[in-house]
Order: C-alpha cells, then sequence, then structure tokens
C-alpha cells in the first residue's frame, strides 16, 4: 500500500472533509486527514464498503475535530422522552423521523439510505431532502434509538433533537385543500363532458331524454363542489364579515352561490341546465391559486420559541451520579452539569468550575463573560471552556431567556398596513352589488326576462378571480425568485410590506460584521518557526473565539504536543512546550507592560519564557460589499440606523459608512431595540430590520418587516418575516426592488382586470352577454393574466 508523503509548502487537504490539514501525520495508506475525527469515519465506512460515498462528491464530509461525548444522547433511553418523539411503535418496528441539518448532497442521501449496512437493526431509511429529514424504521430487539442517533453522530450526521420536539408536532401540508381540489377538478372536468350535448344542441347532437339525465348528474356532481370544495372560500368570506371587513372571498362566494342558485332554478323549472360548469370551474380555479401559495409557504417555518434552541435534556447530578433528565423535568435547587460548549438552560449559580459564557445569543454582546463560583449564569448562555456545574433558582419556563419570548409586547403586532387586494376588494364589492342592483331595477322596469341573466352574468364576469389568482401567482412566483437567491420570506404580506419600507434598522455583530475571515495581524518582532509552532499549538488547546481566530491564522503550521495546559479564566492560556513556558492573554497576564491602543479590535499578548513577544490584534471583519450596500440604500432615500449590543468602540468608522444622517445606538438591550423600532412606527414609519441574536427578537418580530440574518439558513432562527443567507446581504436593494416590482405587476394585472370587467359589464348591463360566454370568458382571463404576470416576475428578477 502507498504511503503520503508530505511536501513542504504544499497545503494538503483532507480526504473526508477538504478541510486543510495542519498536521499531516494522520494518514491511512495515501490517505490523509485533518483530525482524527475524520480519518475514524473512513475507517468505519471502509470496514462496511461504504466508500462509494465518497465517489459521488468530491471530499463529501463534514469535519469531526470536535468530538461528541460519549454519553450525549444518553436521555434517549428514557422512555418518556421515546414517547414523545417516536411517530409509531408496534412489536417489532418504530418509527422516528430526525432532523439532520448536515444533509446538503447526494452522497448525504446514498449513505443515510445505507445505514442499515451500519446498523443491522435499521430496516429501512427515507430521506427528505428539502426538510433535510431522514425518516428511519428500525426493529427494536436489534437496535435502540440511542445507538442510532450515536452512529449517525459517528458518520458527521448528528441529529439536532430540540426541546421543542417534545412540545410541538412539526407542520404538515395541508391535505385538507389538496382534497377540496381534488374533488373540485374531478366534478369539473365530468360536469364539462356531460355538458357537451348541450354546447351542441342546436347542431342536433343531443337528445332530450338524455339531456335530463345529463343535468341530473350535473346537479349531483355539483353538490360536493359547492358544500365542500367552497367551503375554504365561504368560510374566509363570513370570517371577514364578522369583523366588518369584506375580503377578497366575499365578491367569489357571491358569484359561486348566484351561480348556484341559478343552475338550480334552471334544472329544476326546466327552462335550461344551469350554469354548474362554470361554477365548478370558478372553484377549482381558485383552489389552484390557494394550493400554489400553500406549497411555496411549505418550506418556510418562522414561527419558534426558546425551546427551538435548547436541547432535549440535560445532566443533573443526583446522589455523586449523573443523570440525564429531560429540559421541562428539571426543578429549583437542581444540580446540572454542563458540558463545554452547551447551552445554559436555566437561570443558576455557579458552583464548581470556571465559567466563561458566551452570551452573544441572548445579549448581543460579542466578547465572552468570566463567571466565579457563586455569581449567577443565565439561561441562554453557552459555556465556552471546560464543564461547570450549576445550581438552578428558577425553571427553565422562567428563565431570563424565557421572559425574553413571553412578554405581552414581543406577541402583539401595531396594526400593518392592509394587503392591497383586500383594499381593491372592500371596494369593489360594494361597487359589483350596486351595477347589479341597477340592472336588475332597469331590466324590472323594461324586460322581466332579462332580469336573472343580466345579474348573473355581472356577478361572474365581474368576479374577483382574475384579480386574486394573478396576485397569488404573482406572490407565490416572487417568493420562489427570492428564495433562489436565499432570502425565504414568510408569506406575500411580507412582499408587500417590504415593498413600502421606509426605514432600515441593522444590528451590528453577527448581521455588519462576519464569522468568516475575520482579519488577524502579529504586532511585534518576527517570530521564529519554532515560536509560531509554539504558539498556534498552544491557541489550538482553547475553544475560546480568539485562540480559535489564532489558530485558524496559523493552519499551515504544524502542531507540536503541549502539557500542562491551563484557562485563567478572563485572564489568558497558558502551556509548555517541551520546557518553555507559553502564554496568551491580557497586559496584566502576560506581563506586558506597554498596552497597546486599538479601537479596532480585540487584542491578544503573547509571552514565552515569560518574556512579552508582542500581540494579535483581531479585528471585527465588515462583510464584504457592506460599504456598497449602505451607500445604494442612502441613495435610493432610505432612512438608516444601527442598534448593536456591542460598545462604541467603533463609532466613527460606522459613521463614515451609513452616512451622518444615520441613527447609530450602541449597548442596547432587547428592550431598547425594541422601544426604538415602536418609536419609528409611531411617527408613522414602515420599518424593516435586519438582525440575528435572540437580543434582536423583539424589534424584528415588532417591525413592519423583520429578517433574520444567518450564516446557515438549515440554524434555527428569532421569529421573524423572513430569513436570509449572510453572503445575500448585499443584495438587498435587489430584493427591496423586486418586492416593489411585485406590486406593480398586479396593480398593472387589476388594471387590465378592470378593463377586462368594464366591456364585460357593458355587456352584461345591455343583457347582451350570456352568463355562460361570462363563465367561458373567465377562465381564458386568468389564464392570460397569470402569463403576464409570471412574464413581468421573470424580467423583474433578470433586471
Amino acid at each position: 500500500m502507498a504511503t503520503f508523503t508530505a511536501v513542504p509548502g504544499v497545503e494538503v487537504e483532507c480526504e473526508h472533509c477538504g478541510e486543510a490539514c495542519a498536521d499531516t501525520t494522520i494518514v491511512i495508506g495515501d490517505k490523509i486527514f485533518c483530525c482524527q475525527g475524520c480519518k475514524l469515519v473512513y475507517e468505519l465506512l471502509n470496514e462496511n464498503d461504504l466508500c462509494e460515498y465518497y465517489n459521488l462528491n468530491n471530499k463529501p464530509g463534514l469535519a469531526q475535530r470536535i468530538p461528541v461525548r460519549k454519553d450525549k444522547f444518553a436521555f434517549l433511553e428514557d422512555s418518556k422522552i421515546q414517547q414523545q418523539l417516536l411517530q409509531y411503535r408496534d412489536d417489532e418496528y418504530t418509527h422516528i423521523t430526525f432532523y439532520i441539518p448536515h444533509i446538503h448532497c447526494s452522497s448525504c442521501l446514498w449513505l443515510l439510505e445505507n445505514l442499515h449496512k451500519l446498523d443491522k437493526g435499521v430496516e429501512s431509511v427515507t430521506v427528505t431532502f428539502t426538510r433535510k429529514e431522514a425518516r428511519i424504521v428500525y426493529r427494536q430487539s436489534e437496535t435502540t434509538l440511542r445507538h442510532i442517533a450515536e452512529i449517525l453522530t459517528s458518520i458527521g450526521y448528528e441529529p439536532y433533537i430540540s426541546l421543542q420536539d417534545m412540545q410541538k408536532k412539526k407542520p404538515r401540508v395541508q391535505r385538507d385543500l389538496i382534497y377540496r381540489l381534488g374533488v373540485a377538478g374531478f366534478c369539473f372536468g365530468n360536469i364539462m363532458m356531460l355538458s357537451f350535448p348541450e354546447y351542441f344542441g342546436n347542431y342536433g347532437y343531443s337528445d332530450a331524454k338524455m339531456n335530463v339525465v345529463f343535468r341530473m348528474l350535473n346537479v349531483s356532481l355539483s353538490l360536493p363542489v359547492f358544500f365542500y370544495s367552497a367551503q375554504v372560500f365561504f368560510k374566509s368570506a363570513w370570517s371577514g364579515l364578522k369583523t366588518g371587513f369584506l375580503n377578497i372571498d366575499a365578491p367569489i362566494v357571491l358569484a359561486i352561490v348566484v351561480t348556484f342558485v341559478r343552475s338550480l332554478v334552471d334544472v329544476i323549472s326546466g327552462t335550461g341546465s344551469g350554469y354548474f360548469d362554470s361554477m365548478t370551474g370558478i372553484v377549482f380555479f381558485m383552489l389552484i391559486g390557494r394550493v400554489l401559495q400553500d406549497k411555496t409557504y411549505q418550506g418556510l417555518s418562522f414561527d419558534r420559541d426558546y425551546t427551538s434552541y435548547f436541547p432535549l435534556a440535560i445532566t443533573i447530578i443526583k446522589d455523586g451520579k449523573e443523570v440525564p433528565t429531560a429540559l421541562p423535568d428539571i426543578k429549583v435547587n437542581d444540580t446540572l452539569l454542563i458540558h463545554d460548549n452547551e447551552l445554559i438552560p436555566a437561570d443558576g449559580i455557579l458552583v464548581k468550575g470556571s465559567a466563561l459564557v458566551d452570551y452573544s445569543f441572548v445579549t448581543g454582546e460579542s466578547v465572552p463573560v468570566s463567571k466565579s463560583i457563586g455569581e449567577i449564569v443565565y439561561a441562554g448562555g453557552k459555556q465556552l471552556e471546560g464543564n461547570i456545574e450549576i445550581l438552578t433558582i428558577k425553571e427553565v419556563a422562567q428563565s431570563y431567556l424565557t421572559s425574553l419570548w413571553n412578554r405581552d409586547e414581543l406577541k402583539q403586532k401595531t396594526t400593518r398596513q392592509e394587503s392591497f387586494i383586500h383594499l381593491v376588494a372592500r371596494n369593489f364589492t360594494w361597487i359589483l352589488l350596486a351595477i347589479a342592483a341597477l340592472s336588475a331595477l332597469y331590466w324590472w322596469k323594461f324586460d322581466h326576462t332579462r332580469i336573472w341573466p343580466a345579474a348573473t352574468s355581472i356577478l361572474i364576469v365581474a368576479c374577483p378571480c382574475t384579480l386574486l389568482l394573478a396576485a397569488s401567482f404573482t406572490n407565490g412566483h416572487i417568493l420562489r425568485i427570492l428564495s433562489r437567491s436565499k432570502l425565504y420570506l414568510r408569506n406575500a404580506g411580507a412582499i408587500e410590506r417590504m415593498a413600502g419600507i421606509t426605514d432600515i434598522v441593522f444590528d451590528k455583530t453577527g448581521t455588519l460584521t462576519g464569522n468568516k475571515d475575520i482579519p488577524v495581524t502579529w504586532h511585534g518582532p518576527t517570530l521564529s518557526r519554532a515560536q509560531i509552532m509554539s504558539i498556534a499549538s498552544v491557541a489550538a488547546q482553547s475553544t475560546h473565539p480568539l485562540s480559535k481566530l489564532i489558530s485558524a491564522f496559523y493552519h499551515n503550521i504544524p502542531r507540536v504536543a503541549v502539557s500542562g495546559f491551563k484557562t485563567t479564566t478572563g485572564m489568558g492560556i497558558s502551556a509548555y512546550i517541551q520546557e518553555e513556558s507559553v502564554l496568551l492573554g491580557n497586559a496584566t497576564f502576560t506581563g506586558t507592560r506597554t498596552v497597546a491602543n486599538h479601537n479596532d479590535g480585540s487584542i491578544v499578548y503573547v509571552a514565552i519564557n515569560e518574556q512579552p513577544l508582542g500581540y494579535f490584534l483581531i479585528g471585527n471583519q465588515y462583510r464584504e460589499g457592506i460599504s456598497t450596500l449602505l451607500q445604494s440604500l442612502k441613495t435610493k432615500g432610505y432612512s438608516l440606523s444601527l442598534l448593536s449590543g456591542d460598545n462604541d468602540r467603533e463609532a466613527d468608522y460606522l459613521r463614515s459608512l451609513m452616512g451622518e444622517g444615520a441613527t447609530l445606538r450602541f449597548t442596547q438591550q432587547p428592550q431598547d431595540k425594541l422601544n426604538y423600532i415602536l418609536d419609528l412606527q409611531t411617527k408613522g414609519r414602515r420599518v424593516l430590520m435586519i438582525g440575528d441574536g435572540l437580543n434582536d427578537a423583539g424589534a424584528l418580530k415588532q417591525s413592519d418587516v423583520g429578517i433574520s440574518l444567518t450564516e446557515d439558513s438549515n440554524n434555527f432562527t428569532p421569529a421573524s418575516d423572513g430569513i436570509l443567507e449572510a453572503g445575500q446581504l448585499t443584495r438587498l436593494p435587489k430584493f427591496i426592488r423586486i418586492c416593489i416590482a411585485n406590486k406593480r405587476i398586479i396593480v398593472i394585472s387589476f388594471i387590465i382586470s378592470l378593463i377586462y370587467n368594464v366591456i364585460g359589464l357593458s355587456f352584461a348591463v345591455q343583457g347582451l352577454l350570456s352568463p355562460l360566454t361570462a363563465a367561458i370568458l373567465m377562465p381564458a382571463n386568468s389564464i392570460s393574466m397569470i402569463l403576464l404576470s409570471y412574464g413581468l416576475s421573470e424580467w423583474a428578477d433578470r433586471r
């Protein structure tokens, strides 16, 4: 077997994940790995003849540098927890669906579907790529839920199991709407076929007796459409009427009822076959529009709370033993064991260990906070270095983090701008009824026989089906266009509101600044290669964010053995390389007398053998293109604001970016951000807020449009109107332009539809347009509006 030989100066990629290999000694034959974790995954797949995984995509795995605790999934052995998670269980088989955020390519699908080769108890695995879910069927006599979760984790596909999985069911597809559409489509098609003799009756192709049979069949087929499929519109219209609001469904319901009643009268009286084809066609086409919208919204779930972030269980210390316990079962005075990089689920007092807590998730402040024994630590913080124990003083549901979500002001919205479609419908319905009534009065005076045909034709030809279909299709298509660019809006209402914004408010940390490509610079005398190896090796031992950045800065430098590693909370880290001491930390910790003065980043001092050498300056990296983005927004007349939980050391630089007219506020707490948004809205401003952490949750929910920025759209984010992948932030002006174009497209459709209605009404009022002709023109016009909307939407996207 060939063996790997390192070539000096050449960066080597890991055979499993493709990342750069700082240590070139982890090899199997001619294959090199970045860490022992990646090597173990390769060995596992190789032993089970699953290396085809690497042939489907180039280096498809994920880095396994951070080992997973062996007891992490011990809570899955608890029968109470299992009952909450399992979907089905009988004497032999169990069904479970895991959310696996790391699914990203065809290799993932192939490997997961071959999970039975790694665990013989697995019967089958069905992967839903769009939802990143794996439905697993296994034999409980041969394997366990915990073992399956551990196997998935060992190959890089750790399932994400949160407290929300125990409290809420995942949203399901609205199958009822599909059933209604199916019924309407079946009945509409058959009624059309049974109506052919009527269509061609004047040509002698119909038989009078058979026509009676066909008419009765049409009546029977129309009943399920009227009493089942159309109930969607009846309920919506009735809900609007109860609140004194005529929505777009009111005139649609009116057209359906009038057409159905008119048709029944014609059949029962023997004067005609009625217009059941028209009635069922209206329902069928309208339901198509609803389903299109429903399909667009299916993949977008934004309703979440603190339970989405919390693990399902935590370790409690009882009688000196570690006991996995579900979060809802945590009580006051329980002692919790919080592992390294684990989220703190409840407020408590630190009783053991040194805590370095990252509260950026809650407060937005990027600098971790050190805590000593006896101090309070709050839920929502992440412990960064080592294990700690806390004595709970509040249950999970009563913690500080929970209060951020449960405050009444976070649950309520100010009155938002009404939809353009519903504003049109409110006046349109009254005008339509007035025209129909005047027409009936007119023909009552001159020709009684034309009253019913004229009124019916008016209600059919002026039915706002065309506008609703065009709007539904346009909104759905715009949502799909935006999702292609990684902006996932909650619904069509968010599009309309985004088109009318006047103010744009940004968070700073994690929004304007990013987590990637952060600049690290060395200030001091030139370091020897041995010194660099020592610094990089010590930094690699720590999970502190600044240490990680220094380690990544020297990712091509080989690591050497480290001994005596120690973390001094709030001060720095120390270790020995052979007999040399290495210190990384603040000036006091390293014995540095000359303190550097920088306002554009964090400083980490270095000392070797108690001799200060210099320092690393780690800056805040603003996302590429941010300056151009802000300039573009200013040019377009938007008022810009910055609300940051961080300090104001970069205020001057941010002022230069955002302009003299921008509002800059620092050290903002969640309530401060919320109050600022409310203040803008009371002045009549329409606000777009862009943020990321939980400290932005109140402001995001209160804003007219709240968008959560995320480095990975699969991660959970605060409740919002939309999710935007961070790399697409600079395209914000285009997204706003598309939303504005969407409103204009709907207006154009409305104008064309209005022209069609005016022409049709002029004939209908005169009694020159039959209900049948009106019913034929309605779907034809609807289809033309859909095609027009599609073309204009694509044109807007390509501008």
